[in-house]
């Protein structure tokens, strides 16, 4: 399995144009998002696995414990990784106010010097829980 999929987990950085607001769980979804984007691109395992939900599951069959053995391979093999977020849309769900999701296409880079050798385009789906105040990322699912 590519490397690059965990990578897509950052596609939410689109919503950096939203501040960060504890009283509003949209903003706070958007930093949530934005957390998790810094600690991938500054290569930060203990920051993203501190976003990943304990039940983490992604395409039904990737539990956290890939997400932190990707990640760390990731990050010892790319002295720089980069996301270019293409479009994205999240929200709260209507009904369940400790759910919230996010779709994104975004385009992945990686390098292990200073030129860009690698690029993945992918579409993803991200469900997030709210867990003791936070959002953390539950569900990931990509194309």
């Amino acid at each position: 399995m590519p490397i690059w999929k965990l990578a897509v987990i950052a596609a939410i950085a689109a919503l950096a144009l939203v501040g960060c607001g504890r009283d509003d769980p949209q903003a706070a979804l958007e930093a949530a998002a934005r957390s998790l984007q810094d600690s991938i691109e500054k290569k930060d395992t203990g920051a993203l696995m501190g976003r990943i939900h304990a039940d983490f599951n992604a395409n039904q069959q990737l539990d956290r414990d890939w997400v932190k053995r990707t990640a760390t391979l990731m990050f010892l093999r790319n002295r720089k990784v980069s996301v270019i977020a293409l479009g994205s849309r999240s929200w709260i769900d209507p009904s369940y106010a400790d759910k919230g999701y996010t779709e994104a296409q975004v385009a992945m880079t990686g390098a292990e010097g200073l030129v860009p050798e690698r690029l993945g385009h992918y579409e993803v789906k991200l469900e997030w829980w709210m867990e003791d105040g936070e959002w953390q990322l539950a569900r990931l699912n990509w194309e």
